[in-house]
């Protein structure tokens, strides 16, 4: 085996699995840092270690290949808490920290927290890398773990605050394991028996349904999803990650359901006697709790990670393999649909056209300030064949997976899995993995304020992304909440805990050096966005929005609570 530093090893190492990008916060490995600069591997650092994280995700999502993170070990923590997002969504992360060494333990080091364990809960494999000589096996681990099964985050420790062992030389073997490169790393087979038994239970079905999920996307078989409805006749729900599976136009689609949804998907999942889960966690945000499909309902569900399977509904049939590969296996041997379906598709369609009339009028509202489903149409017209958005979570989530519709089959969906602020930094990561295809994030005044200083890694590092801010001065997901807490009415100084000052982020966009746009009137939003997306530049379009629009809560069997659309403020 060749002698070589850590550091040289971890350089050729990370070059050998393709990594083109690594968010970091300084200083740690700086050696290795060194050792990268005549290699094609971009080194971004940025402004805080939670936004490096959700860059790597970003990246991971958008490419495949897993993003890597790292920070000294007083960073640690801010890490941990970044990948948690990667870790509910399933993303390929490889998260690298310093840690305490064993002359220093016990004695109040500077900075020393023997913290490695709060990394377990949100990864996949936790790993200390102790001595240099394990560098080159953990490293391969940490790739094969990540990309391989259902993909997720990773941790490596390396020993010392700044990874001081990496400098040490020794016997080093830079190994490249090519197959884990990127996510799925295997697709396995499923048994034929399985996919014959569920065509048979579809095939019994009066009234079935696809949900597509994330593992969809992951596995890219987003074609063969729609090509199976397509024979057989079924329509086709998506969780928020697998929004971009099936053009919102097609026939056969219904929507976003469960607490982030359409109407009209919670509708049909309540009506539906089957259900098809593939690649979803049949978690509670997609079924809004386990309503939709109600218990009882019975379920097939597809899913690469065996503990997945039969989780949250028992199944009636339980299939195990890669999305891709099994749906391609159930299309070549499934029938053509039956005639008598044709009611069901009806019934569907015109369900998911009662709710686009219910809609039309806030989709297409020239209110000001402005309305969120406005903001989301012009998003919808404006973005190009192969644009992707990418969301933040609270309001920006539901109003984007009600409002936003992907027409082109290029297009596509990022969303966070549940922490505010994911969406910003996640974009400049998407754009990362990207850098030829437009990205636009949707995102509140609220999420946005808290990476705001990200603009400047975008600026210095030319990560062209467009960040639209959904700018109402407020966090007013929580007008409603308040209200309660305050018996129905909110008095004195209630607003402090959810109002903002009126901030114009076009100017705070200007004075990083980014371009900024603010529009106040819908009819300017058209064009802005246009220009935005054309310059090429990072661009903030501050959008001034009506303080009063709360998303609506989700349709349930029992009625919807229409309060959530008028003003309810203090």
């Amino acid at each position: 085996m060749p002698k070589m530093t850590g550091a040289r090893l971890f350089a050729q190492m990370m070059e050998g699995y393709g990594v083109t990008h690594i968010f970091f916060v300084p200083a740690f490995m700086l050696k290795a840092f060194a050792e990268m600069e005549d290699m094609p591997i971009k080194r971004l650092m940025v402004h805080g270690e939670k936004a490096a994280a959700y860059m790597a995700d970003g990246y991971a999502r958008a490419s495949g290949k897993p993003g890597v993170c790292m920070a000294q070990m007083i960073g640690a923590s801010n890490l941990a808490a970044g990948i948690r997002d990667a870790h509910m969504a399933g993303a390929p992360v490889i998260a690298i920290t310093g840690g305490p060494t064993p002359q220093s333990r016990y004695r109040h080091a500077y900075q020393e927290v023997d913290d490695v364990s709060q990394f377990d809960a949100v990864t996949k494999f936790n790993a200390q890398v102790d001595i240099v000589t394990r560098l080159p096996d953990l490293l391969r681990q940490a790739f094969r773990v990540a990309t391989s099964g259902a993909p997720g985050p990773v941790h490596l420790r390396i020993q010392s605050h700044l990874g001081q062992i990496t400098e040490e030389e020794a016997e080093l073997d830079p190994l490249v394991e090519t197959m884990y490169q990127r996510a799925p790393a295997f697709r396995p087979e499923p048994e034929m028996q399985r996919v014959r038994d569920a065509l048979a239970v579809l095939a019994a079905a009066k009234r079935p349904v696809i949900v597509a999920g994330g593992g969809v996307v992951r596995s890219g078989a987003q074609a063969e999803a729609v090509e199976l409805a397509e024979k057989l006749r079924i329509p086709v729900a998506t969780s928020l990650n697998a929004k971009a599976a099936i053009l919102d136009a097609h026939p056969l689609a219904v929507g976003v359901p469960g607490a982030y949804s359409r109407d009209c998907a919670n509708r049909v999942l309540h009506e539906a006697d089957l259900v098809f889960f593939i690649g979803s966690h049949c978690g509670g945000q997609v079924t809004n709790n386990w309503m939709f499909p109600p218990p009882g309902t019975k379920v097939i569900q597809l899913d690469i990670d065996p503990t997945e399977l039969g989780r949250n509904y028992p199944n009636a049939v339980s299939i195990l393999g890669d999305a891709k590969v099994s749906l391609r296996r159930m299309i070549d041997a499934a029938p053509h649909a039956a005639s008598e379906w044709g009611d069901w598709i009806g019934r569907v369609q015109q369900i998911v056209a009662d709710w686009r009339a219910e809609n039309a009028a806030m989709r297409n509202s020239d209110a000001m300030p402005i309305r969120p489903e406005r903001i989301c149409r012009e998003i919808s017209e404006v973005l190009p064949a192969d644009g992707v958005v990418v969301s933040d979570t609270g309001h920006a989530g539901i109003w984007s997976a009600r409002f936003i519709e992907l027409q082109h089959p290029g297009q596509g969906y990022y969303r966070t899995a549940g922490s505010l602020g994911w969406g910003f930094p996640a974009a400049l990561g998407v754009k990362c993995a990207l850098p030829d295809r437009p990205v636009v994030c949707f995102t509140g005044d609220g999420g946005f304020y808290y990476h705001i200083a990200e603009l400047e890694t975008a600026r210095r590092h030319n990560i062209n992304a467009v960040i639209v801010v959904n700018n109402n001065s407020a966090l007013n997901q929580e007008i409603n909440l308040n209200n309660a807490a305050y018996g129905g009415e909110q008095r004195g100084r209630a607003e402090e805990m959810w109002r903002f000052p009126n901030i114009n982020f076009a100017k705070v966009a200007e004075s990083f050096g980014c371009v900024g746009i603010r529009v106040e009137k819908p009819g300017d939003m058209h064009d802005a966005l246009r220009r935005a997306i054309a310059m090429n530049r990072p661009v903030v379009v501050d959008v001034v929005s009506d303080m009063y629009a709360i998303a609506p809560h989700p349709w349930t069997a029992t009625g919807r609570d229409f309060h959530s659309y008028q003003k309810t403020g203090a």
